[in-house]
């Protein structure tokens, strides 16, 4: 399946940072089968190194991690990649945590788990209003 993006992410991949190994397989695998290049990052320390030196167009984010919540994750990202859209995949929806991401720019918040076809559009829907916003 080929996404209208696609060319857009070529050279940059979107990060995924999620504690869970499991969920880092399955969502790289779907990433991967639509087109899109990933990074996998199962720790915040790991990913923050990253991103200093490389600017990925889009992070979809856990929220709980043991070693730094995503909330945290968010404000370091703002200093360093302030241009790095943020989809928040979570397991718990809660209303306080929803608005404090979305106050620090998340595009999307969405509850776990996600449908498959549900993800790939809210991310071409994230990285298309990018291309749309960016001058021509």
């Amino acid at each position: 399946m080929s996404r209208s993006v696609t060319p857009y992410l070529n050279g940059s991949p979107i990060a995924l940072l999620d504690d869970d190994s499991s969920v880092l397989k399955s969502t790289g695998r779907l990433l991967m089968s639509a087109g899109w290049t990933v990074e996998p990052f199962l720790d915040p320390q790991s990913f923050l190194s990253y991103v200093r030196t490389n600017h990925p167009r889009l992070l979809l984010l856990d929220m709980s991690m043991p070693l730094m919540h995503g909330l945290e994750v968010q404000e370091r990202l703002r200093e360093v990649s302030p241009r790095t859209q943020v989809i928040v995949l979570t397991a718990k929806d809660d209303p306080i945590l929803r608005s404090r991401s979305i106050k620090l720019g998340a595009a999307r918040y969405l509850i776990k788990p996600v449908e498959d076809e549900e993800l790939l559009s809210e991310i071409e829907a994230v990285l298309g209003n990018v291309l749309k916003a960016q001058p021509a």
